[in-house]
């Protein structure tokens, strides 16, 4: 509720009470239903409830409707919904509407009623509990695998009792040379080379089980297997590294995020864990994993300007976009559709919407340097540079301050002085800041500066240019384009100064200044990067004594001492170096998010932050048992882990069935639930609702593969690509084409086209181009730009692009000129699942672009190498190189008329071209 409605609901209610503070008890029959009846229950009765509220019943008022609002708080009518609608507050939610709102005599009763507790005789008792019956929110319950037991794999049994419902079965088994195709693209997202599918026939032949289990081993056993399902988890958080919006500016260093993940799911991290680090993992050293939270897009600082109500509102904007990525990767509900009002399909309430929010209220979009377990190799990589780094301090400290330029900030160290004040008075006629942090030997880290610690700060300027850039802006500790700025005539003597006054003494021998940190942290690649100028000054100290004394400026540390020491002069480069190396080998601040001190989370009326309604604690929703024994005062880390912790326990309805129903649809194309991150009501039913249950309780505990851990997804990955149903040919019947032409019930392997990625690095492989390097930074394609500018691909094609394309950086809104014709996600909506489209753009990308003109020479040159120049055998090659076979007689002979009219790189393209290439056999 804004401030004028507030204002004028709790004047009327003042009024009402004041008028009638002597008048005799409200007689709830006689008094308030004939109100209720002749206004109200024609549209919120029991035969109609618009906007999904009931008053006639006591406890369906208390919960109130679609708004999420009680309609009556007994004895609070401030708080009471109804009595804003029936006063016409808000005109848009004016009940009854227009000329027919309610007499104020009457308004007076429903006042004096609900101050009196909202006696309903026969009701006081009764209590409205949120229920539902939807599948998906009950308790996982292993089922009895069907049948005899003959099936070894309990996945077949199931489907095959569906399939016998229909008098269906299994499709023949596939030939081993399309099998290992498959299963090596869905693994991997890589084809077989010529030499692994050699020797995988021949040990199919002698042992076709053992081949294809040893097979399956090696394949999960790869580094490459990682990448392809990191791949999976990133189109449904949306990650990227831009930030989406009008200027969609570079989160710098996002790819860490992105590598963390990879090695997730190449050591096989428990799932449990893997959702707790996501949430909360800067509490168990593994803090790059927060960039989960921040995956999703966002409108940065500069770009929503300085307007409260804006800012505000980007913030909810941000929190929902937390929600939209929790809701939908881990719990598949679509929790932001109670953004505004309760969900009109799962009970689940705007309140829980506001619960969750609290959670992630100490989140926000930005860098940090993320928290890693002593084992990491960063974290021992940064212990040796931070050493070398103090060494050489100890050797400048004797021969007085120093400056250290970090890239995003200057560090100016100076001698220890114990002092209650200190002022910084500036040379220069302009000053630009946007945080200035004062540090101590005695608490290396804690910045004495910041305004929480009771700092206070003054200047003779304290508004800044234009009384646009108020001087309280330095110590807030938020970095960015909200800056103090001043400005003084160089021709005249007057310059800027600010004064520092510390709520006690404070020890300090460190001054940290930045123009535009946040530029620095978050972005890059800009044509223009934000100035960070040697910031020229002289620092005072108060003295005991109430006199101020000058302590030392940047001209005596920049040129006196050094002129007075040369020796300086090494050391300082070797510090410089090693800052350096600490950026890159070390930490380095990465867009995993950063943290703020959480706000008390209200509800939102209508998803407005204009419109603050009650306090809510932090919570995940009511109807999964989500309280999690938290306030207002709880610290934004203990918020996550417990929510952590709730969400990844065995006993929630959700995690592991939607997880488990994931790696199925990878697997076989569509889920068992087709709707992947949605299984609320208005979402999918599951082909397989048994199936689907025993595998989530599989994933928690497995019990057909021996020793396998719990929440392990490489066993949930093998159990599944084990079964005869994966491993069934594709080609069609006319049985099955009758009963399921879908193939809904897997009577055949579903066909499928590759993805984009997959399409991309075959043919790297193909041509052995692949740098097969996992990790890192992600290379370019992109040009540098103005902030407000768009992204251009500058170069998509040439060797330093040739990694996987998992590498690619991934920026919002620009198209690669390639395989975002192939359905390359966009990153701005969730993509649980890709679209499919067939278009004329993606044969022409496939003939003539750049990448694969020039790819298929070198697949040409290979081919020719290989087979020693001889024609025939050199198109024997190329068939065995992209589509894993020998070609024909009658392709071999089109294929040779192709290469003689032109040459062979053109039959490379024919091939790429190809269904057999671009689809699962």
């Amino acid at each position: 509720m804004n401030r004028n409605h507030l204002f004028a609901l709790t004047t009327l209610i003042a009024l009402s009470l004041a008028t009638d503070s002597r008048a005799a008890d409200i007689d709830f029959e006689n008094d308030v239903v004939p109100i209720l009846e002749e206004h109200c229950w024609h549209c919120h009765g029991e035969d109609e409830q618009e906007s999904g509220l009931r008053l006639d019943m006591r406890p369906k008022m208390l919960r109130g409707g679609d708004s999420g609002l009680p309609a009556v708080v007994p004895g609070k009518p401030d708080k009471s919904y109804l009595i804003e609608c029936v006063n016409h507050v808000d005109e848009e939610m004016a009940m009854p509407p227009d000329e027919d709102k309610i007499p104020a005599e009457q308004i007076d009763v429903l006042v004096r009623w609900i101050k009196e507790g909202a006696n309903w005789p026969g009701q006081m008792d009764l209590v409205d509990e949120e229920e539902t019956d939807h599948w998906s929110f009950q308790k996982v319950v292993r089922p009895d695998v069907p049948g005899d037991g003959s099936n070894s794999n309990p996945v077949d049994a199931f489907l095959r009792e569906r399939l016998a419902q229909e008098n269906l079965d299994f499709s023949p088994a596939a030939k081993p040379r399309p099998l290992i195709r498959r299963v090596s693209i869905l693994l991997t997202g890589l084809l077989p080379t010529d030499q692994e599918t050699s020797d995988f026939l021949t040990a199919y032949e002698a042992d076709c089980e053992a081949a294809y289990a040893q097979l399956v081993d090696r394949l999960l056993a790869s580094p490459h297997f990682g990448e392809r399902w990191a791949q999976h988890w990133l189109d449904v958080i949306r990650w990227a590294e831009t930030n989406g919006s009008e200027a969609n500016l570079y989160r710098k260093n996002a790819w860490i995020y992105r590598d963390y993940v990879t090695r997730a799911f190449n050591e096989d991290k428990p799932y449990d864990q893997f959702v707790r680090e996501q949430i909360a993992g800067d509490t168990m050293g593994a803090g790059e994993a927060t960039g989960f939270l921040v995956a999703g897009p966002h409108v940065p600082a500069a770009t929503v300007g300085r307007e409260p109500t804006a800012i505000r509102q980007a913030r909810a904007d941000r929190m929902d976009e937390i929600m939209q990525t929790v809701g939908a990767s881990m719990m598949g509900v679509t929790i932001g559709c109670a953004r505004c009002h309760n969900h009109k399909f799962d009970p689940i309430s705007i309140s829980d919407y506001y619960s969750m929010t609290g959670v992630f209220q100490g989140v926000e979009f930005g860098s940090r340097f993320p928290e890693f377990s002593d084992d990491h190799p960063r974290k021992q990589r940064g212990k040796e540079l931070w050493q070398q780094i103090a060494q050489q301090r100890w050797a400048l400290r004797r021969t007085g301050g120093w400056e250290e330029n970090w890239g995003a900030y200057r560090e100016v160290h100076f001698a220890p002085k114990l002092t209650k004040s200190m002022r910084i008075r500036f040379k220069m006629h302009n000053v630009g800041l946007d945080e200035l942090e004062v540090f101590g030997p005695d608490k290396k880290d804690v910045n004495l500066a910041h305004s929480r610690t009771g700092t206070e700060v003054s200047s003779n300027s304290p508004d800044g240019v234009d009384g646009r850039y108020p001087v309280g802006r330095l110590i807030d500790g938020e970095f960015g384009t909200m800056t103090w700025r001043v400005s003084f005539d160089k021709d005249k003597k007057e310059r800027a100064w600010v004064q520092l006054d510390f709520s006690q003494p404070q020890n300090i021998n460190r001054l940290r200044m930045s123009s535009n940190r946040e530029y620095f942290y978050d972005t890059d690649y800009l044509t223009k990067k934000p100035y960070l100028p040697r910031y020229e000054f002289d620092v005072d100290v108060l003295e005991e004594d109430g006199s101020w004394k000058p302590w030392t400026g940047t001209w005596s540390v920049n040129k006196d001492l050094n002129k007075k020491h040369p020796q300086r002069k090494q050391a300082l480069t070797r510090i410089q170096s090693a800052i350096d190396l600490l950026a890159e080998e070390g930490p380095r601040p990465s867009f995993v998010g950063r943290f703020v001190r959480p706000d008390v989370t209200r509800v939102m009326h209508r998803g407005s932050p204009e419109n603050l309604r009650d306090e809510v604690a932090p919570a995940g929703p009511a109807i999964f048992g989500g309280d999690l024994g938290l306030d207002s005062d709880a610290p934004g880390p203990s918020r996550r882990a417990a929510f952590a912790r709730w969400l990844s326990k065995a006993d929630n309805p959700l995690t592991s069935r939607v997880m488990a129903n994931r790696i199925w649809h990878h697997l076989f194309g569509t889920g068992i639930v087709p709707t992947t991150s949605d299984f609320g009501t208005a979402g999918a039913m599951p082909s397989h609702p048994e199936l689907l249950d025993w595998l989530a309780a599989e994933f928690i505990q497995p019990t057909v593969i021996k020793d396998a851990n719990p929440w392990s997804t490489k066993t949930m990955i093998r159990l599944l690509v084990m079964s005869d149903a994966f491993r069934q040919s594709g080609k069609p019947t006319k049985e099955g084409m009758l009963a399921d032409a879908g193939g809904s019930l897997l009577w055949r392997f579903p066909p499928k086209r590759v993805e984009a990625e997959v399409i991309r690095d075959s043919i790297l492989l193909a041509s052995n181009s692949l740098d097969p390097s996992v990790g890192g930074r992600s290379y370019r394609i992109h040009n540098e730009k103005k902030t407000y500018a768009q992204w251009e691909v500058v170069n998509n094609h040439g060797p330093q692009t040739w990694r996987r394309m998992l590498y690619q950086e991934r920026m919002r809104r620009v198209d690669d000129r390639i395989f975002t014709a192939f359905d390359f996600p966009d990153c701005g909506q969730v993509r649980a699942k890709r679209p499919v489209s067939t278009t004329p753009l993606q044969a022409l990308n496939l003939m003539n672009s750049d990448f694969v003109l020039e790819q298929s020479k070198l697949i040409a040159a290979r081919a020719t190498q290989d087979s020693g120049g001889d024609e025939t055998k050199s198109i024997d090659r190329c068939f065995e190189l992209l589509l894993g076979r020998q070609p024909a007689d009658d392709e071999r002979t089109a294929c040779l008329e192709l290469a003689k009219a032109n040459d062979l790189s053109l039959v490379c393209r024919a091939l790429i071209n190809t269904n057999e290439f671009a689809f699962l056999p």
